[in-house]
């Protein structure tokens, strides 16, 4: 077992965590119970108890059932952050169903897998987003979308400025197999006993890989479970704290910062819908917000607000996150600004985001943090599997109860995804670092192809894959650019068919992929090229692309 971080564990905190043998949903009945009149949710200034938020959920998870949705079947969540898609996703967990989360920026290509690899049947949609889905019904396994309107959940007095999905009119279209949210709700189906155990399926959100199609993380209530309950204790949540949401409830670090932790531990979370950084100011001085989970490029937007010090962020006791470095003049001035230091950390969609997280006492800078509870980190080499001593690099791998249980429907990439080290099953994160002689963990690069753009992860091959779809494209590889503002972009190195030379513009092809595939994901740099360097063996050799990009910006 990795020990060398506990010279600077948290001394207010044990070194392991026993977890509730309960399920996810359990969560938030408990949470009901206890603290029925207590804020749940703001959102734009509309607050929702937990009796009421229990009551909503139970009212959803008799309509899926009375849909023909049973124990360990799969329902989509292609939603924005709203009080809508969290009745949702905790209406699906007591239905003893299995939360789909979605990434709302995806488009038909991407649907269509989603749909085809779960054999999903229902999809709750925010309107913004229903059509790009509801063409789907009946051509795939879909049979229904229950679509949301955002607007229907806020404060019509309120004063903040809204985001044009959540000012939206109610949904009135009329389309075969899609039903309101209203109406579903006014059904009045009562859901069967709740069954779902700790070792059931509770959510698979989608994590790309160099092998093209996204491929799902299945996590158990138990693995869910893990990370919730770590935050709380970590962070020191109480009933009493506000948390800002601003971080998409479909990724693992917002859905277990911002939604499963503070629900487990009966606190309130402030909800945004689109990123803002005025009105975030403006909500944490009106809700007296406690902590903020967001990922780096917020935190950067929200500091360089000209405005930012007519704003009381005195109530904030936690500001954290990831997905990219922190650069050292933010966090001076964050420091300067509220006495706080940024408390990073390090975490995948395969472990329910994170295994490590900076001590709060003890922080180190651009530093993916400590192994948290009960999580046993290393560092191997990535070719002999030999393990690796402090200040070594070598791939970063972990064993914890927050770890996948392995690849939905990918038995053979589940096995690789693997080592067994001391008896224990490793999971290989793909990610290259090393440790400090304190048991801090460092990133170094990425053994696997990735693009990290603003904190999304775009893979390569993926985008590649629906590329190819395109007419005029006979061949496609795909890199990162430097970005002064993203930190990487995503370049498209593209070879034309004859037919389209002189044809096919690079614009046309950018319009093209906005329509297929999640924005974060288009190509914003188009190279059109004769021919794309290959191997001997006509292996496409991008990592050449790659350097002489990197090598002619620097």
């Amino acid at each position: 077992m990795f020990d060398r971080h506990y010279k600077v564990w948290p001394k207010e905190l044990p070194k392991t965590m026993t977890l509730p043998k309960t399920s996810v949903y359990t969560n938030l009945e408990i949470s009901a119970r206890r603290y029925p009149d207590h804020t749940a949710i703001i959102f734009y200034d509309a607050p929702i108890t937990y009796r009421r938020l229990n009551e909503e959920v139970e009212t959803l998870a008799g309509y899926l059932q009375a849909q023909g949705v049973k124990k360990g079947d799969r329902v989509l969540l292609y939603m924005q952050n709203s009080p809508q898609y969290v009745i949702s996703y905790y209406a699906i967990l007591r239905a003893d169903a299995v939360v789909i989360p979605v990434n709302p920026m995806n488009r038909s290509a991407e649907l269509e897998h989603f749909i085809a690899d779960t054999g999903a049947t229902v999809c709750l949609a925010g309107q913004e987003l229903a059509g790009f889905i509801a063409p789907m019904i009946g051509d795939s396994n879909l049979d229904q979308v229950v679509v949301a309107s955002y607007s229907t959940y806020i404060d019509p007095e309120t004063d903040l400025d809204l985001p044009a999905e959540v000012a939206a009119p109610v949904w009135s279209r009329d389309l075969p197999g899609v039903v309101t949210w209203e109406v579903a709700m006014a059904a009045g189906y009562a859901p069967g006993p709740h069954t779902a155990t700790p070792d059931d399926l509770a959510v698979i959100p989608y994590s790309s890989g160099t092998t093209g199609a996204p491929k799902g993380c299945m996590h158990t209530h138990r693995s869910v479970m893990a990370t919730a309950i770590h935050r709380i204790f970590w962070n020191l949540t109480t009933p009493d704290s506000v948390q800002l949401a601003t971080l998409p409830f479909f990724h693992v670090t917002g859905m277990t910062g911002s939604m499963n932790g503070p629900i487990a531990a009966g606190a309130a979370s402030v909800i945004m819908t689109r990123w803002d950084r005025t009105t975030a100011s403006r909500l944490i001085e009106r809700y007296k917000v406690t902590g903020w989970t967001n990922i780096v490029t917020m935190a950067v937007d929200f500091l360089s607000n000209p405005d930012i010090g007519q704003y009381d962020l005195s109530s904030l006791n936690m500001i954290g996150g990831g997905g990219a470095t922190m650069p050292s003049a933010v966090a001076e001035k964050l420091k300067r600004m509220t006495g706080l230091d940024y408390i990073e950390g390090y975490g995948l969609s395969e472990t329910m985001a994170a295994t490590h997280i900076n001590p709060n006492a003890h922080p180190k800078s651009q530093c993916l943090g400590i192994p948290v509870f009960d999580v046993d980190s290393r560092i191997i080499d990535v070719d002999t599997l030999e393990e690796k001593g402090p200040g070594e690099t070598g791939e970063i791998v972990s064993f914890g109860p927050q770890v996948t249980r392995g690849y939905w429907n990918r038995p053979s990439e589940t096995e690789a995804a693997f080592v067994e080290i001391d008896g224990k099953q490793f999971f290989r994160t793909g990610d290259l670092g090393y440790y400090d002689e304190d048991g801090y963990f460092f990133m170094v690069d990425r053994v696997k192809r990735m693009i990290n753009a603003s904190g999304y992860k775009v893979w390569p091959s993926e985008v590649e894959g629906m590329m190819y779809r395109h007419p005029a494209i006979h061949e496609v590889c795909i890199i990162s650019a430097p970005d002064p503002k993203r930190g990487e972009t995503v370049k498209a190195c593209i070879v034309l068919t004859p037919e389209a030379e002189g044809q096919t513009s690079a614009g046309d092809i950018i319009a093209w992929c906005k329509e297929q595939m999640a924005t974060y994901k288009v190509p914003t740099m188009i190279d059109f090229v004769d021919q794309l360097p290959k191997s001997p063996t006509g292996k496409l050799m991008w990592r050449a692309l790659q350097e002489e990009e990197w090598k002619e910006k620097s």
